[in-house]
């Protein structure tokens, strides 16, 4: 019989590439449309590799699936599977690194300059009766400003980069990044400060975020975080909505102690009508599009199922997030 590769969830993206790349390793392949835990287990029982879009996989669905070997992401993030279930398990779990890169960085700064520039406001005073409108508070130079970057992987040093030109100077944090000569150079050559997180902080009239989210990043922008920014100061976030407390977040608009916030995600997705960032003066937001373009809407695809068909011929896939003995 041929290995069952199962598509849980594929949000309206044309897979078809991926199908017949795994069909022609010797796949036979299944398409669910389903983030339902029950309907996955139920249609990939004897699967050997799930193929996700954004379908949460738990502890439970691993357990349930025992021919499962490995588990290819379309995407960058990992936080929606739980990693130390499938490596206990013997899977291996995949993401697509690096593939979308210059689309969100370029994206980061689109927002920032939308945020920073008051473009909500001025779009929409655009019309011959309020021509002559001026925002209540007059934007600042980004020049006279400092940006700060946490998370210094290969989106956050690409995004200082295209907007570290901009901005009066450039301070970042990463604590998983080494410290060697070559690093230091790099981060020199892009006009990198490196600092620790609360000098970031501190310091940063524009916060950048470039994390995963894991336990130890999960709220890491909270009330306290937010209360020691300067004044006036923007949260910029493409990477995980999670990373910020939303209700904090809102609360610092409010009092204006956060002059904006620029924001490609959200800690739910899509978010319920009521949520506290929708709607609001303030927040610039795109619906989790950074990544996203006529490159990446092919790449993302093939990168996923590859991460298959290497599986099968060498019993190790090209892109792992987690090491399976």
């Amino acid at each position: 019989m041929k290995p069952l590769a199962v598509y849980t969830d594929t949000d309206d993206t044309d897979v078809s590439a991926g199908v017949r790349l795994l069909e022609a390793a010797g796949y036979e392949v299944r398409v669910l449309e389903t983030r339902e835990p029950e309907a996955i287990i139920a249609g990939a029982s004897d699967a050997e590799v799930l193929l996700l879009g954004y379908a949460p996989i738990t502890r439970e669905i691993i357990e349930a699936l025992p021919k499962l070997r490995l588990i290819a992401l379309m995407s960058m993030g990992f936080d929606f599977v739980d990693i130390d279930a499938a490596t206990e398990h013997g899977v291996w779990v995949t993401n697509v690194p690096g593939a979308a890169t210059e689309e969100v960085a370029t994206h980061a700064l689109a927002l920032l300059l939308h945020a920073k520039r008051q473009l909500p406001f001025y779009l929409a005073s655009a019309t011959p009766e309020r021509w002559n409108e001026r925002a209540e508070v007059a934007p600042a130079r980004l020049s006279e400003l400092q940006l700060g970057i946490v998370g210094l992987g290969k989106i956050g040093r690409e995004f200082a980069r295209v907007a570290g030109p901009l901005f009066g100077g450039v301070i970042g944090y990463d604590p998983f990044l080494p410290d060697t000569p070559e690093v230091r150079a790099e981060l020199e050559g892009l006009g990198i400060r490196r600092a620790g997180l609360a000098e970031v902080r501190d310091a940063a009239n524009v916060l950048s975020l470039h994390l995963p989210l894991t336990p130890g990043t999960e709220h890491m922008v909270n009330a306290e975080f937010i209360a020691a920014m300067p004044a006036g100061a923007v949260v910029l976030n493409v990477s995980r909505g999670g990373l910020i407390d939303s209700g904090a977040l809102a609360a610092a608009l409010d009092s204006g102690h956060l002059s904006a916030a620029a924001l490609d995600v959200l800690d739910e997705e899509p978010p319920r009508a009521d949520h506290p960032l929708i709607g609001r003066a303030g927040v610039v937001l795109s619906p989790h599009i950074a990544y996203f373009s006529s490159f990446t809407e092919a790449e993302y695809v093939r990168v996923q199922a590859a991460n298959a068909v290497t599986f099968a011929d060498t019993g190790r896939p090209e892109s792992p997030v987690n090491s399976v003995a």
